[in-house]
Parts: structure tokens; sequence; C-alpha cells
């Protein structure tokens, strides 16, 4: 009898993001609705933008666009981080990027696990921000102690789900049958758990050194904190959520807006309170709550090149040298404010962005361009007579200072704390049991690579 055909890892990982995006609206209502005001905000957008819609129509599909672009979770040891990955590998999703939030006073370093090739982003660019819980960072050593006890004892993953992990890897890949009990298995690891595994008492202890690590070390599981659709206009979703009926944070994360969007640009609406039980030692049940969960927005631009990158943190700085955003959002226009004039200094054209080196671009050939009398032409001489269009590569990492802000703004000013900026990649990826991706070079081979598809489909086409 002939083996059952196996599910190719993107139509998995899209099966998982539907899975999870279904449970996260029934956990979280508010989500539903913010998902409904990006579909609008995004569908006006397009309507009213006709070269924006024909850009996206050259480089990604329409139809995607208001889905879910990524989520995020929290762990605490690193044997969880260890089968993280190989959980995440069945889905097509792989390590890019090193990202150190202590910097930013949040005592978490992070990867994105998400899909690499243009093919698989276009089936589903679904990606999940994966942050490691630096214990090393908790001051306090019996809290530090306590708390590693706490994590040791947990397991996260169900038998079910590590033996259909071990299956993939052994038969590379998994049948229909076996990758529908997969998605449903490994999301009840994501999945919210009202009761407790610490008492009262330990997680007041653990809220007061930061409710980050009272979020990671509380719990059952590393319960999906938040899901975030990409609008095409973020300042559009920001203003409208108050008329949905819900509250956004005080300001926009990353860089103001521009007719050129680059990077990332992040916001949310406040985290939810939610009742949990905490037990006791003699098994009853104490009542109190959590504020972790929230909906977060994403407005993603270019992927900047190292040089653009470098403009762009330096002006980054400067504007919050200047103001520093407070959660509470008592000085959110004096930021604006301050990060537009900043970043006055960033050229907003896509060319001149581009022939000074600071964004990645996709380069293909118009389908109306005329290939007589061409010879042999460099990828530049072709822009010019119109046989060759640009468009920006869209960035798929994220920012640190945008997510710490994230995390603070649903956590309060209270929990913002001066840890030194500790980085770490290589105790990291030890604990990943790999090297994670260079975004950068990464984004380079992806625009290497179109210009030589370019110069090739020419010179075939000419001859």
């Amino acid at each position: 009898m002939p083996a059952s055909p196996l599910m190719s890892s993107d139509a998995i990982r899209d099966a998982f993001s539907a899975a999870m995006s279904a449970m996260y609206r029934q956990e979280v209502p508010a989500y539903g609705t913010l998902m409904e005001l990006v579909a609008d905000v995004n569908e006006a957008t397009l309507r009213r933008d006709p070269t924006l819609r024909a850009s996206l129509q050259a480089t990604e599909t329409l139809d995607r666009i208001s889905q879910e672009r990524h989520g995020a979770i929290r762990l605490g040891t690193e044997a969880e981080l260890a089968m993280m990955r190989r959980v995440f590998a069945v889905m097509g999703m792989f390590p890019v990027g090193y990202y150190d939030l202590s910097e930013a006073g949040v005592p978490v370093h992070s990867t994105a696990f998400r899909a690499v090739d243009a093919a698989a982003l276009t089936v589903n660019p679904f990606r999940v921000f994966t942050s490691l819980l630096r214990l090393d960072l908790i001051a306090d050593p019996d809290l530090r102690e306590a708390a590693r006890e706490t994590l040791s004892a947990r397991c996260i993953f169900s038998g079910g789900a590590v033996a259909l992990v071990e299956k993939a890897e052994r038969d590379g890949g998994l049948s229909h049958t076996d990758a529908a009990r997969f998605v449903a298995e490994v999301l009840d690891t994501f999945r919210w758990h009202e009761v407790a595994s610490v008492n009262l008492a330990m997680y007041q202890r653990l809220h007061a050194a930061h409710r980050l690590i009272a979020d990671v070390v509380s719990f059952k599981g590393p319960h999906i904190n938040h899901l975030t659709p990409r609008t095409l206009d973020i300042d559009a979703v920001q203003e409208g959520m108050p008329g949905r009926g819900i509250t956004p944070k005080a300001v926009v994360e990353g860089p103001p807006s521009r007719a050129c969007p680059i990077l990332l640009r992040q916001t949310s609406f406040k985290a939810i309170e939610e009742r949990v039980s905490f037990p006791d030692d003699a098994g009853a049940l104490a009542t109190g709550s959590h504020t972790a969960r929230f909906g977060e927005i994403e407005q993603r631009g270019i992927a900047l090149t190292p040089k653009g990158r470098a403009l762009y943190d330096r002006l980054l700085g400067e504007a919050r040298a200047h103001v520093r955003p407070a959660a509470d959002g008592s000085n959110a226009e004096a930021y604006r404010s301050a990060l537009e004039h900043s970043f006055a200094a960033f050229p907003d054209d896509w060319d001149a962005l581009r022939l000074a080196g600071l964004g990645y671009f996709h380069y293909s050939v118009a389908p109306d361009a005329d290939l007589s009398n061409l010879g042999a032409a460099d990828i530049e001489t072709l822009i010019k007579v119109g046989v060759v269009r640009f468009d920006p590569i869209v960035y798929e990492d994220f920012l640190p200072v945008s997510a710490a802000g994230i995390f603070q703004s649903n956590l309060g000013d209270q929990s913002v704390q001066d840890f030194a900026a500790s980085p770490n990649q290589k105790l990291f990826e030890t604990a990943l049991g790999a090297t994670v991706l260079n975004e950068f070079d990464h984004y380079a081979r992806i625009e290497r690579a179109s210009i030589e598809r370019c110069l090739a489909a020419v010179r075939v086409l000419a001859a």
C-alpha cells in the first residue's frame, strides 16, 4: 500500500496560523474587532493608492495583506527553546536574527522563527517572535533559583506533539492526517491557562521583580501573548481603534509616518486583565488576575541595508534622547514631533533610497518593456530606459526597541528597569541548537538574485 502523501511545510504553517487566529479571537474577543478594522483600512488604502496596489501585485499576494504576520511567545528554559525550534521547523519556520532586549529594559533575548524564501512567504508569511527569559538578570538569587525550579518542573509540549515532530524529522514531513493532529497538539502549547503554576505569594514576588518574569514563570505554558495583522496605514488604524471600542497604546513604535515606509511600525491595544486562580499548598485556589495579552498591528516598509539601519538607529537615538516616550502617553505629541524632526534627514523617495544604498530592492523586467536595441546594458541603464522596475523588499523581521516599547506599554512604566545591555548570541544559539540566519545577508542575496535574473532575461529576450 503506497504511503500517504506528505503535506508541505508551508501548508502546515498556513493551517497552524489559521488555527492560532481562531483560538486567539475566542480567547481575546477584542482581537477579532481589531482584525475587522485592519481589513477595512487596508481596503480603503488600496482604493486610493493604485501605485501601492501595483507594487504589492508585483511582489506579494494582495489577498493576504490583512492576515496575521506574526505572533509572540516567551519561553523559560533552554530545553523549551531547543524543542520549539524543532516544532517550527516542521512548519518551514527557521530562526532569523538575534535580538537583545535587555538594552531596552526587558530581561529576554530573542529570535524570529519564519519562512525565508519568497515562495514560502507568498504561501503564508506567519512568523513567531520567540523570547527566552534571562534568568541571570533576576537580581535576587533566591527568587532566581525559585523561578528556575518552577520552570524546570513544567513540560509545555504534549507527548503527541513530540512524537509527531520526531516522525516529521524521520520521514521528511507529515501526512495530511498527521499534520492535522500536529496542529491541534501544538496549538495547546500556546493556549491560555487560567490556573497558575505558582501560589499567589510567589506570583507577587515575580511580579515585583518584573511583570514579564511573572508572565513567563507563573503559568503552565507560553501562552501566545499577541497576534499581529499587517496594515497599510497604521495611523488610520491607531485613530480608528477608539471608534471600535478599543483603547490603543499612546505612541506608534518605530519610525514616523513617511511616503516611503521603512522597516517596521507597530502599535497595539492595551493588554486585557484576565482572571487567574493561584493554588496554595492545601490545594485551594486563590483568585487573582494577570495582565499580559493584547492585540498588535504592524505596518511594514522596506528592509534597510547596514548603512540604512545605522542611519535609522542614529536618528531614532537622537529623537529618544530629546524625548523618551512615556507609557501613559503624557508626552506623546512631543515624542512624535521629535521623531519627525529627526527623521527629516532620512531620504523619503524610493530612488533616492536606492541610489544612496540605504534599502534593499527587488528588480524585475517590466511586462511591457521594449527589449530592442539594448545591447549589453547594466542594471542602471535598464532602469533608466524603463526595461527594469524596482520595488522595495518588505522587512520581515523586528526592531528590539520597538518590541520593548510594545511590551512596556502593556506592562506599565513601573516595569521599566535599567538592565545593562548584555547581548550573548553565542549562549542563545547554544540553547537553540542552531545558528540564526543573518537578516542583512539574506536580504542582500534576494536583491542580488533578482538583479541576476533581470540581466539574464534581458540577454535572452534581446538576443
